[in-house]
């Protein structure tokens, strides 16, 4: 087959089909049926603001030296990270080989032969050739293999940075974490001394016949509860330490966080947050991505019902010509068509057709679940550092005043106007008020972490 037939065979079945393939052309476009869908199309498409607490570099968040330098170091070691890296580099590699896919395929494939009959001289043969195959891209298949590989590469990069603002924020929540562990500590150990001095005061009112030998128990067994409370905020703290390390990817070591860290957030704190600030989001992202992915590979299963066209070509050098055998070789050259057309291919590519359509589908209710996912994470996020807030205010006036409670029963214990048991009362409920203040202050810094993580935040 000439080339000229080749093309005009190629025209004719593009003719032929043009109506009804001409979507498989099409890139990519979110459905414009989708109200959601649409909303996050018109987000994109707005100027993105730098000054937004989701597109803040990290450094800007996250002032204190300490856990800065932590920050890098888990940013070079974290596995993780280094594996959605690895990732981005394999869909590029990916990426580069489906463009290739569009230039001929080149082969050198020399062979020889000897033949002898009725113990003739053995006769050598020989021939090499170069095989040149190029398939003629008419009804998309590689097109849209290169769109699909590239969208892959998009959703890789996406995934790559939503790791890195994990990486972020864990060791942010951690660091926080170990900072809360050790003030509770701290109050611990304060509170267990302050107890310890108690059961001496009671051993001394007893002995002054104030108190009896209940009141001395009683303190006794309050300042042992204290001690074993402390074993278990130790087991937090070496926890907490080893899941640093664990970030860093370093062996287990001890971090030396002070108790006061605190986090100050940014004072553009909001009660709503637009859809282009949750489209900045790298595992929306990503999901765009995927839903990209899914449609060039709708499209590909498609293709599959069209003819593909090949043109072959064979040259090089030969001593056999025919049945001739000519020393030296001569060149040859041998050219090719071939339409291949799908008449009956038992249901396979109307099969593979549908999977792929259930598959685009289900990669839209992933993307519309993963935005709204996205709404929910930044609006707990800012309910709870809001309403951190209030408790804060209200867990302050409550230590105040059960701080002085504690110093007037003791003042009324040794007036002995005042019971024991109003003491140990009064002891405890300040103790579960400073924890109650500590942990609604990690509470607090940890919502500011996480909104920062669910606007995509960590560049």
């Amino acid at each position: 087959m000439t080339i000229s037939n080749i093309s005009r065979v190629a025209f004719v079945g593009l003719g032929l089909t043009m109506l009804s393939s001409c979507h498989i052309y099409n890139k990519f476009d979110m459905p414009d049926d989708n109200a959601l869908a649409q909303e996050y199309v018109q987000a994109c498409e707005a100027d993105v603001d730098s000054a937004t607490f989701g597109n803040l570099q990290w450094q800007q968040v996250f002032t204190d030296p300490v856990l800065a330098d932590l920050i890098n170091q888990a940013l070079e070691n974290n596995v993780n990270l280094d594996n959605a890296r690895l990732n981005v580099e394999m869909a590029q590699a990916q990426l580069q080989g489906a463009r290739l896919s569009y230039l001929p395929s080149v082969a050198l494939a020399p062979n020889g032969a000897g033949t002898s009959y009725a113990q003739s001289a053995l006769t050598w043969t020989y021939q090499l050739p170069v095989a040149v195959s190029w398939e003629i891209d008419i009804f998309g298949k590689l097109l849209n293999g290169n769109r699909s590989a590239k969208a892959a590469v998009h959703q890789s990069q996406a995934y790559e940075q939503a790791v890195r603002s994990q990486v972020i924020a864990g060791v942010a929540n951690c660091y926080y974490a170990i900072a809360s562990l050790e003030k509770q500590l701290a109050v611990s150990r304060q509170t267990a001394e302050n107890w310890r001095q108690s059961v001496e005061v009671m051993k001394n009112l007893k002995l002054a016949g104030r108190t009896n030998e209940a009141g001395v128990v009683q303190s006794n067994a309050n300042y042992y509860s204290i001690l074993a409370s402390i074993t278990d905020l130790e087991v937090a703290l070496h926890e907490a330490n080893n899941t640093m390390s664990l970030l860093l990817n370093v062996m287990p070591q001890q971090w030396n966080i002070s108790a006061d860290a605190t986090l100050q957030a940014p004072a553009m704190m909001r009660e709503a947050i637009p859809m282009r600030e949750l489209a900045a989001r790298p595992d929306i992202r990503a999901a765009e991505q995927s839903v990209a992915v899914a449609y060039y590979a709708t499209n590909q299963a498609r293709s599959a019902f069209y003819p593909s066209i090949n043109i072959s070509a064979n040259g090089g050098f030969t001593n056999l010509l025919g049945s001739v055998i000519s020393n030296p070789g001569e060149l040859f050259l041998q050219l090719a068509g071939q339409l291949t057309a799908p008449i009956f291919a038992r249901g396979s590519n109307l099969a593979r057709l549908k999977a792929a359509r259930a598959q685009q589908e289900q990669a839209m209710n992933n993307f519309e679940t993963a935005l709204l996912s996205a709404s929910a994470e930044v609006s707990n996020a800012m309910t709870i550092y809001n309403k951190c807030n209030e408790k804060l205010q209200l867990l302050d006036v409550q230590v105040q005043n059960l701080e002085k409670s504690v110093e007037y029963t003791q003042d009324l214990l040794s007036y002995g106007t005042a019971s024991y048991l109003e003491v140990l009362n009064a002891q405890t409920s300040l103790l579960a008020a400073q924890m109650s203040q500590i942990s609604c202050d990690l509470s607090k810094a940890q919502s500011v972490i996480n909104l920062y993580q669910s606007l995509g935040g960590g560049r």
